[in-house]
């Protein structure tokens, strides 16, 4: 049984997401929260599996609490996804630097929403991993964003840093595998050294630091 927990300042919301959830056979709430601090309470007492999170909230808003719980080790296994009303978003981009595991429009089908948090709790690719790289592509262009720094990548082996390449493409570790011409295993082991090297949890932040760096240049993905 996968459990979700919902934080989002407007009821109604809450309401649609608590209905499909408890809906799916295999999925259980496990609680609401309508500000960032609850948040964080929340994913603190009850271990959500997933977390759908409103980047947007009062007193503490979504990126904030996202930090805070992916910082806590207490809180290491609860994995968070971000909420929003548009796709390009400073602050989604923000959330997913500081930690989120994906994110989702408010609009999406209820059949998307589960094969989503399915997705995420299993630690499986990124929640629309094509929409996800546009979003981090777009901000990480920005004059704002500021120089590449390779240097990120430099824990990294050769074989590792094209593996992140790869993960920065929207490849599944089975796609690497035969890329790569290494077995399903060896791939999932070379992403997991990854995380490890750069002190990461998500693919999705794998992503970010492969823009970041220079390792990927927006608009030459492929």
């Amino acid at each position: 049984m996968i459990r979700v927990a919902i934080a989002d300042d407007q009821p109604m919301i809450r309401d649609g997401f608590r209905l499909q959830v408890r809906y799916a056979p295999d999925l259980e709430l496990a609680g609401e929260a309508s500000d960032g601090r609850q948040a964080v309470a929340l994913a603190r007492t009850q271990l959500p599996d997933v977390l759908l999170m409103d980047v947007r909230m009062p007193v503490l808003d979504g990126i904030e609490a996202t930090r805070a719980i992916v910082a806590d080790p207490a809180t290491a296994s609860v994995r968070v996804v971000v909420l929003t009303t548009f796709d390009v978003d400073e602050h989604v981009y923000a959330a997913l630097r500081a930690g989120a595991s994906g994110f989702l429009l408010t609009d999406i089908s209820p059949e998307d929403l589960l094969a989503a948090i399915r997705a995420v709790a299993g630690g499986g690719a990124l929640v629309a991993p094509q929409v996800t790289r546009r979003l981090i592509a777009e901000f990480a262009a920005r004059p704002s964003a500021g120089r590449a720094d390779r240097s990120m990548l430099g824990p990294l082996t050769e074989r590792e840093v094209e593996v992140l390449r790869l993960v920065a493409g929207g490849l599944t570790n089975a796609e690497i595998a035969e890329r790569l011409v290494l077995s399903p295993l060896t791939a999932k082991t070379h992403v997991s050294r990854i995380l490890t090297k750069l002190g990461l949890r998500d693919r999705a932040q794998l992503v970010v630091v492969a823009y970041e760096s220079g390792l990927v240049v927006p608009g030459r993905e492929h």
